[in-house]
């Protein structure tokens, strides 16, 4: 299971992770700060479940360019 957490509140909209992985994370064109697609909402953090384990990588790698540190993920 890779588990991908976003902390939207935080974000600044450099669209990055977009870039990144583009299949999990798109920008808002309401406020201008990204969206992970799928994910559930508790306590203004975003978590995606997924038992796809090709979202890996490109979620590493959208984590790891993330200037503002707000992306995390884990497998279990």
């Amino acid at each position: 299971m890779v588990i991908v957490t976003l902390q939207r509140n935080k974000c600044i909209g450099c669209n990055y992770c977009v870039e990144m992985a583009p299949n999990q994370f798109q920008m808002s064109k309401k406020d201008g700060k990204t969206v992970l697609l799928h994910a559930n909402e508790k306590k203004g953090f975003f978590t995606l479940k997924s038992k796809d384990h090709t979202i890996l990588e490109a979620c590493e790698n959208a984590s790891k360019a993330c200037p503002v540190n707000i992306i995390s993920v884990k497998i279990s």
